[in-house]
This record gives C-alpha cells, structure tokens and sequence, in this order.
C-alpha cells in the first residue's frame, strides 16, 4: 500500500529566496526518502503553496525524514502560518466504460 501526502501552507512572501529554499528542502527529502515531490503555486492566491509527495511506502519513516527537513532547512521561517499535512491512501481505480461513436 502506498500512500500520498499533500501538504499546503501560505508563503510571507512568493520570492525567489522562499521558492529557493522549499526547493532545496524538497530535494534533500527525495535524497533521503526516495520520494520526489511536486510544488504548486494556488492559481490567482500565489502565496498558497502545497507540496505533494505521493507513492510513500513507509509512512513513519517518511514523516521523520520531512520533519527533519523542514527543520534543518527552517522551513517554518517563510511560512505565514502552520503548515498543513494530509496523508491518503490510494483507492480503487474508477473504470470508465466509453461507448464509441
């Protein structure tokens, strides 16, 4: 089973030196946990950002490892507010039958 993590927050400022340094961040993460997120700026809100870190095989270890990064990369200091964390599991496929023509 694997799971997703979908992480969002609001930015003090979209700057290069905040995106610098979640990037950074996020690159150490995939280092360390072999997964590779993606960071999406909200459309017309640019200063709400989310991190969305999917196929995790190992939950506990992952969220240690995010911990550690968001604190040695002080993560926290660009943020307007707490960052929030979800964690999904994967449901079922949703089959479509498509007639055609």
């Amino acid at each position: 089973m694997s799971f997703g993590y979908y992480i969002w927050y609001r930015v003090r400022a979209d700057e290069r030196e905040t995106e610098t340094v979640i990037r950074h961040m996020m690159a150490r993460l995939a280092c360390r946990a072999g997964v590779t997120g993606r960071l999406l700026k909200k459309r017309e809100e640019p200063r709400l950002w989310m991190e969305i870190y999917e196929e995790v095989g190992d939950p506990a270890a992952f969220e240690r490892l995010l911990a550690a990064a968001v604190d040695e990369f002080d993560v926290e200091m660009f943020c307007e507010d707490s960052r929030h964390s979800e964690c999904f599991t994967q449901a079922d496929e949703v089959v479509a039958a498509c007639r055609a023509g």
